[in-house]
């Protein structure tokens, strides 16, 4: 754990100190573009912080090669390279998109390339399902899925990244919770150490959001952009995919007394960390073709959107979606460490906790309609 603690803090520390240095540059240089009609900022802002956050993570893969500690993540040279090389890329465009505003076909086509080079050259991706081990995908199918839900994942963080702090935060909370699922399950199915490559991706990643976080925390100095919420959406399907790579020798009984629902634990619990951003990216997916309209052309009308609608200030709203984010990864998880115990009814903790606590959460989103909503000035629909 302590080799985690101290590739959470190197990578926050890192991208702190880059994330001023970036936002300087970008201020210093006028790197930002204007106001959009969707935007809720209402001063131009820089949106480079992806630059710091890929610099971040970088300098902590580059030390871990050198860490004996993580010597079995880099058994494999290949699939580090192929996750670096993905990184590249996806910054690459996305700093290009977040400086020119490309043209989403092209955004779109270097998403698959990146997925791509995960699945292909890096080899990571859904083989089985964890149901008595059986393998349940064949090689091309396997391959065609992963690499959709790596392009799936990596869109709908970037649909979130809407208001000041939103982003950054459900994704430090929704990857502090997989850590710690995917830390434990790997010594629960027999390995002979909690080094691997899914909890390192997801430490990278909390440590990543946490140093981005102060300067984009509610006013904030810079944004991700493209690049970085793309970046971040990559490495988190990245190491959902990795933590199947053990999937095969899992057993239900491994993963708890309820063979049905304890076999499908690491299928939820990667899904339920993500599940406001899948939600927010499916609907509007449906939203715009429903309408007639490219499922990437920009709207304002996105959860968080509608959430100020509803009468909520800014901060209130991202602090509703954080809420939202560990209640519901919290249910999942708590059904795991539950089940581990041999409890009878274990999984009932779970579910009477997201119960309760998507009840509370219910109430506190949907209350200031009557209280605020008269006082909110209402924001133009148009997008860009």
């Amino acid at each position: 754990m302590k080799q985690y603690l101290f590739t959470v803090l190197l990578t926050a520390t890192v991208t702190l100190v880059l994330s001023w240095s970036v936002w300087q540059i970008a201020l210093k240089f006028k790197l930002y573009p204007g106001i959009r009609a969707r935007d809720v900022h209402t001063t131009p802002t820089p949106r480079l912080g992806g630059i710091a956050v890929f610099l971040g993570i970088a300098a902590s893969m580059a030390v871990s090669a050198g860490n004996p500690y993580f010597s079995i993540i880099w058994s494999d040279p290949q699939q580090m390279i192929a996750i670096l090389a993905a990184m590249t890329l996806t910054v690459l465009v996305g700093v290009a998109d977040d400086i020119w505003d490309l043209d989403w076909f092209i955004k779109l086509g270097a998403q698959f390339l990146a997925a791509g080079i995960v699945v292909g050259w890096g080899q990571l991706q859904l083989y089985a399902l964890p149901i008595g081990g059986m393998t349940v995908i064949s090689g091309p199918v396997g391959f065609a899925i992963s690499v959709l839900a790596i392009v799936v994942v990596m869109n709908a963080v970037n649909f979130i990244d809407g208001l000041d702090g939103l982003l950054t935060g459900v994704c430090l909370i929704a990857n502090a919770i997989f850590f710690v699922y995917s830390y434990l399950l790997v010594r629960d199915i027999g390995a002979s150490t909690y080094f691997n490559l899914a909890s390192f991706l997801a430490a990278t990643l909390v440590g990543a959001c946490a140093g981005f976080l102060p300067l984009n925390w509610s006013k904030a100095k810079m944004f991700m952009g493209d690049a970085g919420a793309l970046l971040i959406g990559l490495l988190m399907a990245t190491s959902a995919l990795a933590i199947t790579a053990q999937w095969p020798t899992v057993t239900s009984e491994d993963l708890g007394r309820s063979q049905l629902l304890g076999a499908f634990i690491p299928i939820l619990l990667p899904i339920a960390v993500v599940i406001l951003p899948l939600i927010d990216f499916g609907s509007a997916v449906v939203r715009r073709l429903w309408a007639g309209k490219s499922p990437f052309s920009p709207d304002r009308k996105h959860l968080h959107h509608r959430m100020l609608d509803m009468g909520h200030s800014d901060r209130a709203a991202v602090l509703i979606f954080y809420a939202w984010t560990a209640i519901i990864g919290l249910a999942v998880l708590l059904m795991y460490l539950a089940s581990r115990q041999g409890w009878p009814g274990a999984y009932w903790i779970g579910v009477a906790y997201g119960v309760v606590g998507a009840a509370a959460c219910l109430v506190v989103t949907i209350s200031p309609r009557k209280r605020r909503s008269r006082k909110r000035v209402p924001r133009p629909e148009a997008a860009l």
